[in-house]
């Protein structure tokens, strides 16, 4: 019984100690798991709770607006053509520098700046001959040279137009008016769309009866539109043989832009 007293008491003491140790265990995990949850339900609550502009939980509401300006033009855009056609690569290309170079001459002498003078297009191709069960055959070659004009003195656009055919020219397109620097007049527009927008914005949120909260959002877009006379000639439609001028009329131009402002509501 003496060995035995020991031993037994031993043995509980170790049965205490084990069992002392899981419960501590079982608490952690207990303790462990609530900490996760409230990690994992209090962030989800502040994250709702909050308005964010990527969870796409707050309101919003949108606005147009629109702002024009129209203004008289001050240049006019002119694309003049030399189309010529010849035997050979050689002579068609002689004959249309001829015409082309008096064109430049002419320009120049009648105060088109060399700056305002830009060549857009120089296309040599083959001319051919069709016939029915027959190869093709090349029976001359023909030069479009094209050359974008701009005419700032626009009294004189009608007679830039009859000049440049006598002196060669014989396609004509691609006429219009616009504004040189039309960079205040897109600013001005553009107040014009932001008041626009912001007058409807008051208006609707007071018809609402909501609050109009921070702006969230800003779009923006602007067009331009350039006066396009109805005027195309080709072949020596206009000069030549004492015709007087033609009559060009600049009309005014539509400068404008849109914007749209999102709000959000409180």
């Amino acid at each position: 019984m003496r060995f035995i007293a020991p031993r037994l008491k031993t043995m509980l003491d170790f049965f205490q100690i084990k069992q002392h140790r899981v419960i501590f265990s079982i608490l952690a995990v207990l303790v462990g798991i609530i900490l996760v949850m409230y990690i994992i339900f209090g962030t989800t609550t502040l994250i709702k709770g909050r308005p964010s502009r990527t969870d796409g939980m707050y309101q919003t509401i949108s606005f147009s607006g629109e702002g024009k300006v129209y203004t008289k033009p001050d240049i006019a855009l002119v694309t003049l053509s030399v189309v010529t056609e010849g035997k050979t690569v050689s002579d068609v290309q002689k004959k249309n520098t001829e015409k082309m170079n008096s064109v430049i001459d002419y320009l120049k002498k009648n105060g088109i700046e060399e700056k305002d003078i830009k060549t857009t297009n120089y296309n040599l191709s083959p001319r051919y001959n069709y016939e029915y069960n027959k190869t093709p055959q090349i029976i001359g070659y023909e030069i479009t040279q094209s050359l974008e004009v701009k005419v700032r003195d626009l009294d004189k656009v009608g007679e830039i137009l009859e000049g440049s055919v006598n002196s060669g020219v014989n396609q004509i397109y691609s006429l219009y008016f616009k504004v040189d620097k039309d960079e205040a007049f897109k600013l001005e527009a553009k107040a014009l769309a932001i008041g626009d927008a912001k007058k409807k914005a008051e208006e609707t949120a007071k018809q609402l009866g909501v609050k109009l909260g921070k702006l969230v959002g800003y779009n923006e877009g602007s067009s331009y539109y350039p006066v396009y006379p109805n005027y195309y000639k080709e072949a020596g439609g206009i000069g030549g043989g004492g015709e007087s001028a033609p009559n060009i009329q600049t009309g005014e131009n539509e400068i404008l832009v849109n914007v749209t402002l999102t709000y959000e509501i409180k």
